[in-house]
């Protein structure tokens, strides 16, 4: 029996970065890389309660799920891994990270102190996130 490892209780997640407009910029190309579209911009003061300007990115048709935030700060360590389908969507996510402004932290490759199946690809977004690509499935 192969363990289900796509599952998730996460509805969505926003992140805080010190310019919307370059987050944005790098997030668009790497994140359709891997399937994930911008679907939503919203003006700041939009609603009472959320004075900044915010993009939503998630699967097109369905939800954004992961939010970016104008004028924060990024928070200290902070990782955030995308699941993908094949090893070959995390090669193609490493790559266009780096041409889109990133720097390699891991290359492609199996990371068997997570689990045997485990092949994820790592880098340093502009803001200093790190950024992952993961699928779980076997090679």
């Amino acid at each position: 029996m192969t363990l289900d490892r796509s599952g998730s209780r996460i509805d969505h997640l926003n992140v805080a970065v010190p310019d919307l407009a370059a987050a944005v910029a790098f997030y668009e190309p790497v994140l359709a890389a891997i399937g994930i579209s911008k679907m939503l911009e919203i003006p700041p003061n939009a609603t009472p309660h959320q004075p900044t300007a915010m993009t939503g990115f998630g699967l097109a048709g369905v939800k954004p799920y992961f939010w970016l935030i104008d004028g924060g700060a990024v928070g200290t360590n902070m990782h955030l891994a995308f699941t993908v389908d094949t090893r070959a969507d995390v090669a193609t996510f490493h790559r266009v990270a780096l041409e889109a402004g990133a720097t390699s932290l891991l290359a492609p490759g199996v990371h068997p102190e997570y689990h045997d199946d485990y092949f994820g690809a790592f880098v340093l977004d502009p803001h200093g996130i790190n950024l992952e690509a993961v699928c779980h499935r076997p090679g």
